[in-house]
């Protein structure tokens, strides 16, 4: 473990404090945190204790405000950094079993008294003294709903409209699930590698895998970064969710089909997507234009650029851009509030509101009622989002069906046969069925 000097470029809690005060002024956590590990020289150990502490703070941030608040006199006066050194003191008391808490006491008393003057250093050390002696602060003097929002550190917004759609016993278990470590899951270039083979050469190099249980062709990694090896940047796999890469499973690709993705980067599952076309083609699309390279360059590490082709379009605007009946299949993977990726990208629940998610099912309407003169008569649309709420998903289902009487829905069918008993045609999964990211994936056909 490096001490703390001048120079903390390397220090795993130093650097979770500042990382974290850039996530609280609206950075994005991963981009955060792949820019230190990048630009740094940590051990893998302390990359692992960095990544935890960060990932474990905003996971839990209503938690340790509430505690902070009751345990400094203050709290609306302390700096930004000064909170964020107390709550990832906090994270590593509760749930950092083998860090020792002089350890923690150690480091944390000399990053208040590196960053801050001797005033802060007793404050930091006073609190963490306190909690030593006395324990934390009980959660108390709140309704049930309030308090359940600070022991989940989700806002009570999300709580419910959880609780009206899907029942308080499926919410509890949604929020048991959120704060627990994503998978790190990746999806084979069929293209390119065999299953079998590919198991054996990411043993070889000391990963743990096991075959996903959410989709084929996945498999789940332990022991390493699935991101930092050469089989990754050689493209015989690429990095997705288990749930991400069903929509695309669920779509009964030919090989010679014209494909439409409508919102397509960083481009996944247009890869996907190429990876079973042989003389067919995907067009994918994105608003921005500067996120179109991305596309095209995990297209060219994958090997499937040639079945590539990317354009700048908003979604809703597509009739400026191509004829009618034209296109086979389309994928509309829509803008949406994300809420399904809460374990993954968990700063996501602090951000959105319930005025988001009402403007976003707007736009996904719009984008739905824009492709669907697109596709061809006995073609197919899939619609998917990454998030858990009625409002983006089976809402838009009912709305589209009756505008749109020229489609119907379809079952969606996966290569797993996910859920093969439930009642409606659409899929829906949550954090907790099987450890993967929320969605939803919904199929129409073309039928006049």
């Amino acid at each position: 473990m490096n001490s703390l000097t001048k120079d903390n470029n390397n220090n795993p809690r130093y650097l979770a404090v500042k990382t974290l005060e850039r996530i609280s002024d609206g950075a994005y956590s991963n981009l955060q945190i792949n820019n230190v590990i990048d630009s740094t020289k940590m051990s893998e150990k302390d990359t692992r204790l960095f990544t935890n502490i960060v990932y474990g703070v905003i996971q839990h941030r209503l938690t340790f405000e509430y505690y902070v608040s009751k345990l400094v006199k203050h709290p609306g006066k302390l700096q930004n950094w000064v909170k964020e050194l107390l709550y990832t003191a906090i994270y590593q008391m509760i749930y950092l079993d083998k860090v020792p808490n002089r350890a923690i006491f150690d480091e944390s008393i000399k990053i208040a008294k590196f960053r801050g003057h001797d005033g802060i250093r007793r404050l930091v050390t006073g609190v963490l003294h306190k909690i030593d002696r006395d324990g934390l602060p009980q959660i108390t003097g709140m309704n049930a709903i309030e308090k359940q929002s600070i022991e989940a550190s989700v806002p009570v917004w999300i709580i419910k409209q959880l609780n009206n759609q899907v029942g308080k016993a499926k919410t509890e278990s949604i929020l048991k699930s959120i704060n627990q470590p994503a998978n790190q899951s990746i999806r084979i270039n069929i293209k390119k590698i065999e299953k079998k083979a590919l198991v054996k050469e990411l043993e070889r190099i000391g990963f743990t895998v096991r075959d996903s249980e959410v989709a084929a062709d996945a498999l789940v990694l332990k022991d390493g970064v699935a991101a930092h090896t050469a089989l990754f940047k050689e493209g015989f796999y690429t990095i997705q969710d288990e749930s991400a890469m069903l929509p695309v499973q669920s779509m009964d690709i030919d090989g010679d089909d014209y494909i439409l993705d409508t919102c397509a980067a960083p481009g996944g599952k247009t890869t996907q997507i190429a990876e079973h076309l042989t003389t067919g083609l995907v067009v994918a699309l994105d608003l921005h234009e500067n996120k179109l390279h991305k596309i095209m360059e995990n297209a060219e590490r994958m090997g499937v650029s040639e079945n590539v082709e990317v354009h700048a379009c908003d979604a809703r605007k597509v009739g400026d851009i191509y004829e009618d009946n034209v296109f086979d299949k389309i994928l509309v993977d829509a803008p949406c509030s994300g809420l399904g990726l809460i374990r993954r990208k968990p700063e996501i629940r602090y951000e959105k509101s319930l005025e988001d998610v009402e403007e976003l099912a707007v736009v996904q309407g719009g984008i739905l009622d824009s492709v669907a003169t697109k596709v061809k008569v006995g073609g197919q649309i899939v619609y998917s989002t990454c998030t858990i709420l009625n409002q983006e998903n089976s809402k838009n289902v009912k709305d589209f069906l009756e505008k749109h009487p020229e489609f119907e829905e379809i079952k969606v069918k996966t290569d797993l046969n996910l859920q093969a008993d439930r009642r409606e045609d659409y899929l829906k999964i949550f954090p907790d069925d099987y450890g993967s990211d929320g969605f939803f994936i919904a199929g129409f056909k073309k039928v006049r």
